[in-house]
């Protein structure tokens, strides 16, 4: 049966409870912002093991880099520009300098906010956090994607960042997909383009496909979920395999998952490429929907730019 479409919080939510329950190593520090993360479940669970430092993300950190350096897992969670812009010294400073065991769960990403409006749309945290050395980049696909890499970042030691959605977001995975940090799913094949996605992007690549395919281009699409560790191999394949790549993202184009794509695909196998996001500006406000296609993020703009990039092919 199809699923309907699910917020990745809720998915990090569930799985963060599950989790509480089976490992008594795991803590949740919060910043006043539990219930809109989904980080209340746990707290729900596990209230002896859930910390509240009020509406102060600085010290969120720094309380979850200490509880870290005494030998727990501590999950931290905030709105995206909250936790990567308020916390940024902190994360660097004190969770990625030590490579702690510090998990930085962040909601709220992207113009998908809607109605919160520009100060509430981050549309940066790629490219901040993952210039960051130790740290690793997680944005799941869908709800049940979200479970998989909740779960495969608190087994794994080390700093993580993982961006959630608050909007409902289309279910394309199953209980049966593999989920690998660092290794990128191709969930629709094809031979002369690869659409390289990630987060609510992934379900407009595979619109724009199934609409290229009436124009006779075939496309492949790759769920790109993990922005660093990038998975170089399989975007080097894709490029020898199609011979151009569109990357597509709800974030600046500048500094996030196109700018990490290029600078794998110009040192390994140059090809003609084309990047769908946000163009050097702010969100604002208005709902989901209005928002992506008013800066350009739907699959007509991903169809767009596939027929540019592969006129570019030699």
């Amino acid at each position: 049966m199809e699923m309907k479409p699910t917020p990745t919080r809720d998915g990090f939510g569930e799985e963060l409870a599950l989790i509480g329950k089976e490992n008594k190593n795991v803590v949740v520090v919060s910043a006043d912002l539990e219930d809109a993360t989904r980080a209340e479940y746990f707290k729900k669970t596990a209230p002896e093991r859930f910390f509240s430092c009020g509406i102060a993300e600085q010290d969120m950190i720094g309380m979850a880099a200490g509880m870290a350096n005494e030998g727990f897992v501590a999950v931290t969670n905030s709105f995206a520009v909250f936790l990567t812009n308020r916390a940024y010294d902190q994360i660097r400073m004190d969770v990625c300098y030590n490579d702690l065991n510090v998990k930085l769960c962040a909601t709220h990403a992207g113009v998908t906010v809607g109605e919160d409006g520009a100060s509430a749309q981050c549309l940066e945290d790629f490219a901040i956090m993952r210039v960051l050395p130790n740290i690793r980049v997680i944005c799941p696909v869908d709800t049940i994607e979200a479970r998989k890499a909740t779960r495969a970042m608190i087994a794994e030691k080390g700093p993580f960042y993982i961006r959630l959605s608050r909007a409902p977001l289309p279910v394309l995975t199953n209980e049966a997909a593999p989920f690998k940090v660092g290794k990128a799913n191709i969930l629709r094949e094809g031979k002369d383009v690869a659409i390289i996605a990630c987060g609510v992007m992934v379900s407009e690549a595979m619109n724009a496909a199934r609409d290229l395919e009436k124009e006779g281009i075939s496309a492949r699409v790759v769920n790109m979920h993990t922005i660093k560790p990038l998975d170089i191999d399989t975007i080097l394949q894709c490029a020898k395999e199609t011979g151009a790549i569109v990357t597509a993202e709800e974030h600046q184009v500048a500094g996030g998952l196109g700018s990490a794509v290029a600078e794998a695909v110009v040192q390994g196998f140059p090809v003609p490429m084309a990047m769908v996001g946000v163009n050097d500006s702010f969100g604002q406000t208005g709902t989901p929907d209005q928002l992506l296609q008013y800066y350009g993020l739907k699959a007509v703009n991903i169809v767009e730019a596939v027929r540019k990039v592969v006129k570019r092919k030699t």
